[in-house]
């Protein structure tokens, strides 16, 4: 059996602000808070679900520098150019990590500054878990 991505880690310097962003734009809910001050998120399905959960777990400074991890999304309810523009409003930025201008995605970076891609494909929204009546 193979190994499955369960959550992704971020470093950030607001765990609470950045996770919040976060849960905004996957449609996620916070999951859990550590006494370190981490935050996790993820979907209704919670961790170990069909999507991984996402950590923001907090650090004094974060490493500069080009991350050699970065989040691509897929817009599940609207176009490509909509998303862009809800995205926008939540606050995230352009961000200029090489590309020619070309590409078929656009490069954002969050409130922190990580940079993620907006990628055209539509995905489906995943299934909303049965609630018992």
């Amino acid at each position: 059996m193979a190994c499955r991505l369960s959550e992704l880690v971020v470093d950030c310097r607001d765990p609470e602000e950045l996770a919040a962003w976060w849960a905004e734009v996957l449609g996620y809910r916070v999951l859990s808070r550590d006494e370190d001050g981490a935050v996790e998120i993820g979907p209704e399905t919670g961790f170990g679900g069909p999507a991984p959960t996402l950590v923001f777990a907090p650090v004094a400074d974060p490493s500069p520098g080009k991350p050699r991890l970065h989040v691509d999304v897929s817009p599940s309810d609207r176009d490509q150019d909509a998303e862009l523009d809800r995205l926008l409003a939540l606050g995230a930025t352009p961000a200029d990590v090489g590309q020619t201008g070309e590409e078929n995605w656009h490069v954002l970076a969050d409130p922190e500054g990580n940079p993620f891609c907006l990628l055209r494909r539509r995905l489906e929204p995943p299934p909303t878990p049965e609630r018992p009546t």
